[in-house]
């Protein structure tokens, strides 16, 4: 059975109140069942008979003590076959009820001078334990011998009822402090993961030494938290190496690629040669490419503030020729003379002319490749091609994802742009119907 995850905060918090809240009733039971081991057996009779006694004995200088059956003392009698009591007044009158044990009858004499006692017999003789308290009657202190209780009051649950008093106030105030304070100690000794958790998100294996912090963290997550930074150090070789290899690999193809370019425009003719260089442009292009792509990851450039109208229009002004080169017209417009931004300017130049080589590529070798520079930073390419299907344009801006095998590229000119328009806090867009696609960088 499967359990959703729950707060670790919430969690700690609502278990230590459940603690506290065990604890302290364990330490009341604990303390009501030693008050019932160590005091006398007669607690659970003490209190309805002397209150019982209360309203039914009566004492007048001279006249003595008496007693009167009330409803009180009836309903005691009637629930306690057993019960026996002698209470005596100071001038040595007395009144009994029940079958008093001889051994309690030989302290007769003694009990207006006793004013508290718990009285347990050991011999056979006198097993029934009896208690000795005192109460007031018309202002005179009475002194009683009382006992036979049948069983049904319970000590314990007698001392739990009479100290009420105590542990309900102590719970009512300690509670709600308690529900209070131990959620912001919890938060408190939580802080250093909540450090590791807005940390995590900003975690980049390509940026060197990022590393999630153990600061002020529990020591039973340090260790997770350590095996995670060594998988971190793991993943920067990993990167470190596949760039190298990417670099050194783009590098090393550029010397070949110029010698076979040059040896196949000497020595070859006609369609021959058309098709070898139209397949060594499409190596030079795929090179050019991951050099591109790497050196956007590893070295961004400085920005500067930029034109970005006369950023485009130079774009355009390179691109020309292979445009037309390749079946199309190329046009440029502007909203407004001069558009400055805090760019890179090299890396922008790279990102619009890879939409404008992406508009050659599937622009069908037809139409028209405009670009258009907006008042508010947008920056649009838009050709007059097949568009690109639906299913595609989600994946178009991912690294080596082509829409047709005859690009001649390695499917890094999207992905590319998207790279240096993100590392400059914009959006690239693309919008397609079967008249044409038009990408748009908002900066």
């Amino acid at each position: 059975m499967r359990f959703p995850n729950t707060s670790l905060w919430w969690r700690l918090s609502w278990q230590l109140s459940l603690l506290f809240v065990v604890i302290t009733a364990l330490v009341i039971v604990g303390l009501c069942i030693y008050g019932a081991m160590i005091l006398s057996p007669n607690v659970g009779l003490q209190h309805r008979l002397l209150n019982a006694l209360k309203g039914s004995l009566s004492y007048e200088p001279g006249r003595g003590l008496r007693i009167k059956d009330s409803d009180q003392l009836t309903a005691l009698k009637n629930d306690n076959t057993n019960l026996f009591f002698y209470a005596a007044a100071p001038d040595g009158t007395a009144v009994a009820y029940g079958n008093i044990p001889p051994p309690y009858m030989q302290l007769a004499k003694f009990v207006p001078l006793i004013k508290d006692a718990d009285i347990r017999g050991t011999l056979a003789s006198s097993p029934e334990p009896a208690s000795v308290d005192d109460i007031e009657i018309d202002t005179t202190e009475i002194r009683v011998l009382y006992g036979g209780r049948n069983g049904s009051e319970s000590t314990f649950l007698t001392m739990l009822g009479g100290t009420y008093p105590i542990y309900v106030p102590l719970l009512a105030v300690t509670l709600p402090a308690l529900f209070f304070a131990v959620p912001r100690l919890v938060r408190r000794s939580l802080s250093g993961l909540s450090d590791v958790v807005r940390k995590a998100p900003e975690i980049d294996p390509r940026q060197p030494g990022s590393r999630l912090p153990v600061d002020r963290v529990p020591s039973e997550v340090v260790p997770l938290i350590h095996a995670f930074n060594s998988v971190l150090e793991r993943l920067e070789q990993q990167f470190a190496a596949r760039e190298r290899f990417l670099i050194d690999a783009a590098h090393e193809l550029r010397t070949p690629i110029a010698v076979m370019q040059t040896r196949i425009d000497t020595t070859l003719e006609g369609s021959t040669r058309d098709t070898m260089m139209d397949d060594i442009g499409r190596l030079r292009e795929t090179a050019e490419q991951l050099l591109d792509f790497e050196r956007s990851e590893q070295s961004p450039e400085p920005y500067e503030q930029a034109d970005l109208v006369e950023v485009a229009r130079n774009v355009v002004a390179d691109q020309a020729p292979l445009a037309i080169r390749n079946g199309y017209e190329i046009s440029f417009d502007s909203e407004v003379d001069e558009l400055y931004r805090l760019v890179s300017r090299s890396a922008m130049s790279r990102a619009i002319g890879n939409l404008v080589r992406n508009a050659i590529d599937h622009g069908g070798n037809t139409g028209t490749i405009s670009v258009r520079v907006f008042e508010r930073g947008g920056i649009s390419v838009s050709d007059e091609g097949p568009g690109i299907p639906a299913a595609h344009r989600d994946l178009v801006f991912e690294p080596f994802y082509r829409v047709t095998p005859r690009s001649t590229g390695a499917g890094l000119g999207l992905s590319i742009v998207k790279q240096i328009v993100t590392r400059h806090r914009g959006s690239v867009t693309l919008e397609g119907n079967p008249t044409g696609t038009t990408v748009t960088i908002s900066l």
